[in-house]
């Protein structure tokens, strides 16, 4: 059986040689001689089921092929069986042929291919100024403009960054340009009369210093009428009127010790002398530090000066160390290795007494006013101290706490030396006033130099901040909350804000005319359009975002008077 299906193999493939060869010489007289090397290319696949020419596809009809194969049967012993199909004349397969050369070639339909619309990234440079906004005054004073100049530019209304006013006018940065080289000529000509302004500011400072000097010394001489001012009030209330009675009893004090000490010799009267001397110093160090914090903000200190009164208050405590407790030990010392014999010492207690009572006296004031600004604030009167949110009057608080405490040592000193008339118990009075000082000092330096770095405000205040930006819906979380006390009152709150955008952008729709918008969107058809129309709202978008912002930081002060500074970062 297997040398019939040999032969029947064979038969089959030359039937197929014959049937290519037919095929091609079919073509050649079809399409020409010129094509006939073109055709010698023919793609075979499989059994010769498909051919194909390059330009003009051609496929072979294949229902008329038959093929043998071999069925395999486990049919009791495992005999196999042959089984033949009947495969198509060569008459047969040369009349298919020829109708399917009749037949039209098939038609292919043109690819089509889709391409997505991308908008062309834009590269802006280093430097883009194009879109920048300017102020008139930035433009009169920088590009050397006349306000009627500005008459003829594109006038923008702005939302405006100031509390005080809601919108301002401003103008785009290359008009300005655009105006102060056509004004000018040339860049080198603005640049030269930029300078020519810049000499003549100059000198125009000079001689506003020179008039103030000349003005000084004119209400010097014929005395100043001019109202009071806001620096000679603060005197007359509060801290300052604290300190200003400390000056004057501190300095009573200190000229009174100062005879007693030259009529008795005493190493303890001694110590509160200098020990009056120093507060009565520092107490006008602390004058001064009020006044100054008290000035209005200026461009090199935009958030003020309040915190003189801290650098005061530090200044004075490192004084009280230097001249009061260091004078006082080496006072003390210098009586313990060279005792010397004091005379009568009932001046030095005459002196001591008025000195406790007028102490006592500026130790009640400043009590009193540190108990009223704790009862303000809602803090307890000891934790208002150690903290010390109000520095002045702190240093006037310990200063006389110091002071009585100081006399009733030297008092108790001195009365030792008078029963047992050995001089070291005077001496070692005169090392305790010392210790005492140095023990305010370093309490004043630790605590001022803590506000001076930075301190935060109470953590229920800060609770209450945050919570008041989390309730608010535009608001999904608040993160890196710092809330500063600047000193007198004044803090400072940044936080970084995670916005929700979706009602951000609800609330610019609600201003917004839907069907005005609706016909925009169907007007769009080309990319460009559709760059025009987003560019439009996201702009408006983002002013509504800023909008936002000035609402929240609006609220803020409104319900905290204490926030003067809010930095609301988009996060």
């Amino acid at each position: 059986m297997l040398p019939g299906l040999a032969a029947a193999t064979a038969a089959h493939r030359c039937s197929w040689t014959s049937l290519c060869r037919l095929h091609l010489r079919c073509r050649a007289a079809a399409h020409g001689s010129s094509e006939r090397q073109e055709w010698q290319n023919v793609v075979t696949l499989g059994s010769f089921s498909n051919m194909v020419r390059y330009s003009h596809p051609f496929i072979c009809t294949l229902s008329q092929v038959k093929s043998y194969s071999t069925n395999v049967q486990k049919e009791g012993q495992g005999s196999q069986t042959l089984r033949v199909e009947k495969v198509p004349s060569f008459d047969e397969t040369a009349e298919n042929i020829g109708a399917e050369l009749k037949a039209p070639l098939i038609k292919q339909e043109p690819l089509q291919v889709r391409v997505k619309a991308v908008l062309k990234k834009r590269e802006y440079g280093p430097k883009y100024t194009q879109n920048n906004f300017i102020t008139g005054v930035r433009a009169i004073n920088e590009f050397c403009l006349k306000s009627s100049d500005l008459d003829q530019l594109r006038k923008i209304r702005r939302r405006s960054p100031h509390e005080d006013t809601e919108s301002f006018t401003v103008y785009l940065r290359s008009d300005v340009e655009a105006k102060s080289l056509e004004v000018w000529g040339s860049p080198e000509a603005l640049a030269r009369e930029k300078k020519l302004r810049k000499e003549a500011e100059i000198e125009y400072r000079e001689r506003l210093f020179r008039n103030q000097k000349i003005l000084r010394e004119y209400r010097d001489f014929l005395g100043n009428t001019k109202p009071r001012s806001r620096t000679t009030s603060v005197f007359f209330k509060g801290p300052g009127k604290v300190v200003m009675v400390a000056i004057c009893i501190n300095g009573l004090n200190c000229f009174f010790k100062f005879l007693a000490w030259i009529y008795t010799g005493s190493a303890s009267m001694f110590s509160e002398a200098i020990h009056s001397l120093s507060d009565t110093c520092n107490q006008g160090l602390l004058a001064v530090g009020i006044s100054k914090s008290v000035q209005t903000p200026d461009p090199t200190h935009p958030y003020g000066f309040s915190n003189m009164r801290y650098i005061a208050s530090l200044i004075s405590g490192v004084g009280i160390f230097m001249m009061g407790a260091g004078l006082s030990w080496y006072h003390g010392i210098m009586g313990l290795l060279n005792p010397q014999p004091m005379e009568s010492l009932l001046w030095a207690y005459c002196i001591l007494a008025g000195s406790l009572a007028s102490e006592g006296a500026t130790l009640l004031v400043a009590v009193n006013e540190l108990r009223r600004s704790a009862r303000a604030k809602g803090m307890s009167f000891y934790k208002y101290v150690m903290e010390s949110r109000d520095p002045s009057t702190n240093v006037i608080l310990l200063e006389d706490t110091a002071a009585v405490l100081g006399v009733t040592i030297a008092a108790t000193c001195m009365g030792l030396t008078s029963i047992t008339g050995n001089p070291l118990y005077d001496s070692l009075g005169s090392l305790g006033v010392g210790t005492l000082l140095g023990m305010v000092s370093a309490f004043l330096i630790y605590t001022n130099t803590e506000a001076l770095l930075g301190r935060s405000i109470q953590p229920e205040q800060v609770q209450r901040l945050t919570e008041l930006l989390e309730n608010d819906p535009s608001v999904r979380a608040i993160h890196d909350v710092k809330a500063t006390d600047l000193g007198l009152g004044k803090v400072r709150f940044k936080a970084e804000v995670d916005f929700d955008g979706r009602v951000v952008t609800r609330s610019y729709l609600e201003k917004q005319d839907f069907d005005q918008m609706l016909q925009e969107i169907q007007e769009v058809k080309t990319p460009e359009e559709l760059e025009t129309f987003m560019l439009k709202h996201g702009e408006n978008i983002i002013d509504t975002l800023g909008a936002e912002v000035d609402r929240l930081e609006k609220e803020l002060k409104k319900r905290n008077p204490e926030v003067r500074h809010v930095d609301l970062e988009i996060l």
